[in-house]
């Protein structure tokens, strides 16, 4: 008997370290997180009943799933929390004592270390006693200071996050199709180039301070302390003497943050942490968890069974991904009748057939409605030879990082290829339509009612079958369709930049049509004999004239305006001064502003006063604004070696503010 639970233990370990592995390697998923919590489950029960544990044992070691970068041992162990499902295990856990609830963030861990206020490591959790020195890709991940207030020695635990937002447009956008935020964070840190990891908004958020030459005993003063660091500590909340209904009134607030999508990074569950800091060092470490570190609380996820009914291909920006449409099932008070299925290589690990095939779904974490079964399968997978959108061939490509089999549209010229595009068209720097997110956009292309711009103006005519669609209804068609046509009416600059003309961002557009009235500028633009044309314009140049040119010379460009102009009523502002300090000077802002509330009002102050802010250093720049003087960046280098003055924001606001100006945003 003995030997039997052996045998089974070993077959759940290797499961579970191989899932984990590939999970934290960002080579992809090889079971959801449901099932890996019944198996880790299953595997702990076992353990228990037979009295033995097994070296590497995912109960007792931690598997970081890394193979790239340097080792390095951590100063102080990151030994991970106990679990629970249950409120009750909590208030027996606390012993009356304060206790703070945060999120438990689901990204990647990352500790990083300070000394004397400047940043000298960053390194990935690992197993808990050693992680991946990835130090390099600080620059690429937001959040993470390269310089803060305190002096001597700090280190700080933090998650490295992905936004659902910033990971919908990656997956949009990547030829890779990653599961959820927290793989593609996680395999971020593989990758050895900054610019390849930077578009993919990776947030760093603090959750642990885990030393400082500071004496600090309580968990407030130390967010507290964070904070005035300049980092952005996890959200969390008091809960003083917690008694079972206090802290299941607090449980139900936060879980209904994350069912409303008030959240807006995923998280796995809430984080539980003793207050006194000094009775929190005080418990003991069983396996690799020390007992009063922290008490993570994790939902029980509600599942249901039910029937397939088809596999929608759904067509979004780079690639064709299935999504299972199935008989509706209640979950988590919702009605849920489709999940996404990711990409190919997810549908042949669940076993996903045709018509009839038998599912199991949650919605993970209570948002996200995921197939994480199939008990039984009926007839094959049909993968399309042909784009839903446009009738292409389509082919299959694999992933060099994860191995992933995702499909693709061959035809670059695919309507649903140009999502990006379409988004930046009713973005509020473009068209501020309210309403139309990508989400919405990628539907109506799949359902052929937009592939160009004008189609959007076009809407009404599919009213009543929108107001069918799921998610909608009459009055939300009715609020979309009100905002298309308030659109109608829009600035010039708006109406320019929601072009997607290669090169020409806000900055250029504002740049264009402060020298040049619309009509006139699409004029010169379709009839320039050279393309140097517009390169005379202060913050033109030569380079972004040609993309500008280039791009007008395009017949279905050309002819694309022509009826977005029938359809609109264009105005054109005139350019307002407040002042005239900054008149003449060329500014250059780089680094974290701490009085302005970001680089883009101190930009917009420095317009209205006459000056001119670049995005680079050179021969005609007067200043340049770094808070960090002393700063080897590239940018303070350039101006040095140009002779240019280097400044602060304060010393900037001594110079160049004035009465009735443009008034800071003080922190």
């Amino acid at each position: 008997m003995e030997q039997d639970i052996v045998q089974i233990m070993r077959q759940l370990i290797d499961q579970l370290n191989r899932a984990s592995n590939s999970y934290y390697g960002g080579l992809g998923e090889k079971m959801t997180d449901y099932e890996w919590d019944a198996k880790f489950d299953e595997l702990k029960r076992l353990e228990q009943e037979a009295g033995i544990v097994l070296p590497d044992s995912p109960t007792q070691n931690v598997s970081d799933g890394e193979s790239n970068g340097q080792r390095e041992a951590h100063e102080f162990p990151a030994l991970s929390l106990a679990k629970t499902k249950q409120p009750e295990d909590i208030v027996k856990w606390a012993e009356g004592k304060p206790v703070w609830l945060s999120w438990k963030l689901d990204g990647l861990t990352l500790v990083v270390t300070y000394d004397n206020g400047r940043l000298t490591k960053v390194v990935t959790r690992g197993n808990g006693h050693a992680g991946t020195n990835v130090t390099r890709l600080a620059p690429a991940i937001q959040g993470l200071l390269p310089v803060i207030k305190a002096k001597g020695h700090t280190v700080i635990r933090g998650e490295a996050v992905i936004s659902y937002a910033d990971f919908e447009q990656y997956n949009m956008e990547a030829d890779d199709s990653f599961a959820n935020p927290r793989n593609l964070a996680a395999g971020s840190f593989t990758l050895k180039d900054v610019d390849e990891v930077r578009p993919r908004h990776i947030q760093w958020i603090p959750f642990t301070l885990v030393h400082t030459d500071e004496e600090i005993d309580s968990w407030r003063e130390q967010m507290n302390w964070l904070a005035a660091q300049g980092l952005k500590p996890v959200e969390h909340e008091l809960i003083n003497n917690p008694t079972i209904d206090r802290v299941q009134t607090v449980i139900d607030r936060w879980t209904e943050k994350v069912t409303r999508h008030n959240n807006p990074f995923p998280v796995d569950g809430l984080v539980v942490a003793f207050d006194d800091t000094i009775f929190a060092a005080t418990g003991s470490v069983t396996g690799h968890h020390a007992t009063r570190a922290g008490l993570a609380f994790k939902w029980q996820d509600e599942s249901a069974e039910t029937t397939l009914d088809h596999i929608e291909w759904s067509c979004a920006a780079s690639t064709i991904s299935p999504v299972a449409v199935f008989d509706p099932v209640e979950l988590e008070g919702t009605t849920v009748k489709r999940a996404s299925l990711c990409n190919i290589s997810e549908c042949e690990r669940l076993g996903i057939g045709g018509p009839g095939t038998c599912l199991s779904v949650i919605k993970a974490n209570k948002i996200i409605p995921k197939v994480i079964k199939v008990s039984k399968t009926v007839g094959s997978l049909e993968i399309p030879h042909h784009c839903p959108v446009c009738g292409s061939d389509t082919r299959i490509m694999t992933s060099e990082h994860s191995e992933t089999r995702t499909l693709h549209c061959t035809n670059e010229a695919c309507p649903a290829k140009q999502l990006r595009k379409f988004a930046r068209f009713v973005s509020k720097a473009g068209m501020d339509i309210d309403g139309i997110s990508e989400q919405t956009l990628a539907k109506f292309i799949n359902l052929g009612w937009i592939s160009e711009y004008t189609d959007i103006y076009r809407l009404q005519v599919h009213a009543h079958e929108m107001a069918a669609l799921e998610r909608f209804g009459e009055q939300s068609v009715s609020k979309l369709l009100q905002s298309i046509e308030n659109s109608r009416n829009v600035e010039a600059r708006h109406f320019l930049y929601a072009l997607t003309i290669p090169m020409c961002g806000v900055d250029v557009c504002k740049r264009l049509l402060d020298a040049l009235d619309l009509h006139e500028f699409i004029r010169q633009a379709r009839l320039a004999e050279r393309p140097d044309v517009f390169a005379d314009i202060p913050g033109i140049g030569p380079e972004k004239s040609a993309s500008i040119v280039r791009w007008f010379r395009k017949a279905p460009n050309a002819s694309m305006i022509d009826r977005l102009l029938s359809e609109l009523h264009i105005r054109q502002e005139a350019v307002s001064l407040s002042g005239k300090l900054c008149q003449g000077l060329t500014f250059v802002v780089t680094g974290d502003v701490h009085r302005y509330k970001n680089r883009s009002e101190l930009k917009t102050y420095i317009e209205s006063q006459g000056g001119r802010v670049a995005g680079s250093v050179s021969k005609s720049t007067n200043f340049l604004i770094n808070n960090d003087l002393n700063s080897t960046s590239g940018k303070n280098k350039k101006a040095k070696e140009l002779g240019i003055e280097i400044i602060s924001e304060d010393q900037f606001l001594t110079r160049f503010s004035a009465d009735n100006a443009v008034t800071p945003s003080v922190f």
